[in-house]
């Protein structure tokens, strides 16, 4: 069964420095989907260390989960977050929103 639109909550505005937890979620899809986050259209590696890009950005990402944690925003991490949903079936994506910091 092809997922669902994925509910998206992202933080409007969150202070430097402060974490924040980005969380993405839905429940008709079969087999159980997997979330990937994108920022301004790119994607987050859900491996860090291995991610050129976010070598100054510290976040966690469960693939499994669909949640996305800063530890210490900062002002690089501002932009339009969307997340897909996939599984073998297909992908649906959130609207993206915006998460100022």
């Amino acid at each position: 069964v092809k997922p669902m639109t994925p509910r998206c909550s992202v933080p409007k505005a969150v202070p430097v420095g402060k974490s924040a937890s980005l969380h993405c979620h839905e429940n008709e899809g079969f087999p159980k989907s997997t979330y990937s986050w994108y920022r301004n259209s790119e994607p987050l590696s859900a491996d860090t260390k291995s991610n050129a890009k976010s070598h100054n950005s510290s976040y966690t990402l469960n693939p499994a989960t669909g949640t996305l944690v800063f530890h210490a925003v900062h002002k690089g991490d501002t932009g339009r977050y969307s997340c897909i949903a996939t599984n073998d079936a297909g992908f649906a994506k959130c609207e993206e929103q915006e998460m100022e910091v």
